[in-house]
């Protein structure tokens, strides 16, 4: 399927350009990059996931999921045995296990950083002999995936890569939980910042000076005798390298920076209604309005039904509460009475405190709802998601 086809088919109204839209299905027809962001253990990877099957299934086109904060659960939902780096396409198998006839196709990539890094060196070297000396620098083997926060510098580097190259109409990123996640937003400006920074002129200084000063210096003669005066001069090797692929670096920071906040981009805040997830989930939603960028849904997981909020299911957990003995007499082969009474009771008291919680969720969900496009609420699941089917399940209580 060509490239950008989903886009070519006709997409589900959503109005004027200032109108926000009222379904997860209107979010995505118009967007081409959509981040997926929460705490942990909220589900934000599988809803990212259950995203992305929901938008090839109905919106057609390419559509890809990259995970940067790998789990090897996905690749299990996904009828995939494994995947990294390079794009792997589900197979149509896996739809129709789950019987389903996509209307495009299915796409996963899980971030590898030292891989990613190796192909940043490739495209930004100036020229072969600085390429190879960056790959073979012993420094570069060991830190390129530690240094400068390289795993949220090169997920965004990647997200950019893949969004420029045209291949796929939409991409899904599962991000590292959320505090990390700021970090992925902040990872370009910090990148840029450090190629003007003090520290990389220190370390791209001529080593053979450093050296000669070390005497004159008690940091110096300190690190050199712990480290040793080739392990410096390597540093300063490798940081020279470096700072030659400066203009390439932070030019594409720049861009990366201006594609989070393009019209085209948006992001999804995943978090259930429990205290510390809903606490991470605001303080994400601020950061997004603080840095003008689009919040175009909040999905709520693990909500409890709707039914509990029901003003007629109160009355009859009263009554279950108040009359548990003159019921408990009229049910057949039930045991003993007063056993059968406490059962009816507790089930009446145990039905009216949950649904003070969910009344209380409810009040919750209209106070975040104030903010983002689209509010989803997807309820307890039986059972784990571990097959497409499931993710498509899961995928239908935020779809519309």
């Amino acid at each position: 399927m060509a490239a950008n086809s989903r886009k070519a088919e006709p997409a589900p109204s959503t109005g004027t350009p200032t109108e926000r839209a009222r379904t997860l299905e209107q979010l995505l027809a118009t967007k081409e990059i959509v981040i997926s962001c929460g705490s942990g253990g909220v589900g934000k990877t599988t809803t990212a996931a259950a995203a992305a099957a929901m938008a090839a299934t109905h919106l057609g086109g390419k559509v890809l999921v990259l995970t940067v904060d790998p789990a090897k659960r996905l690749a299990n939902a996904l009828g995939l045995e494994r995947f990294g780096n390079v794009e792997t396409r589900v197979p149509d198998s896996a739809f129709a296990a789950a019987g389903i006839e996509p209307r495009g196709e299915l796409w996963a990539a899980m971030l590898d950083t030292k891989q990613s890094w190796d192909d940043l060196i490739a495209r930004h070297a100036p020229d072969t002999k600085t390429r190879e000396a960056i790959l073979a620098n012993s420094i570069y083997q060991n830190i390129s995936g530690r240094f400068v926060q390289s795993h949220d510098y090169i997920a965004m580097e990647r997200l950019y890569e893949i969004h420029s190259s045209g291949t796929y109409d939409l991409i899904v990123v599962d991000t590292p939980p959320t505090r990390n996640a700021i970090d992925f937003l902040e990872a370009p400006d910090r990148m840029a910042d450090f190629f003007s920074s003090k520290l990389l002129r220190w370390l791209t200084a001529p080593s053979k000076s450093r050296v000669m000063n070390f005497a004159s210096k008690p940091f110096y003669t300190v690190a050199d005798r712990i480290l040793g005066s080739q392990f410096l001069a390597d540093i300063a090797e490798f940081f020279g390298l470096f700072q030659a692929m400066a203009p390439g670096f932070v030019e594409r920071a720049d861009a990366v920076t201006k594609i989070l906040a393009d019209k085209r981009t948006t992001f999804v805040v995943v978090s259930t209604l429990e205290a510390a997830p809903l606490h991470e989930a605001e303080f994400f939603i601020d950061a997004l309005d603080e840095r003008k960028l689009h919040l175009g849904a909040l999905v709520l997981n693990k909500v409890l039904p709707a039914y509990l909020r029901r003003t007629a299911t109160t009355g009859v957990a009263k009554r279950l509460c108040a009359d548990a003995d003159e019921l408990a007499a009229s049910v057949p082969d039930a045991g003993d009475a007063a056993d059968t009474a406490r059962v009816l009771a507790t089930i009446g008291e145990s039905f009216l405190n949950y649904q003070v919680v969910a009344k209380r969720e409810a009040e919750q969900r209209a106070s975040l709802a104030r903010t983002p496009d689209v509010v989803a609420a997807v309820p307890y699941f039986d059972a784990d998601i571990h097959d497409l089917a499931g993710l498509l399940q899961l995928g239908d209580q935020i779809w519309r």
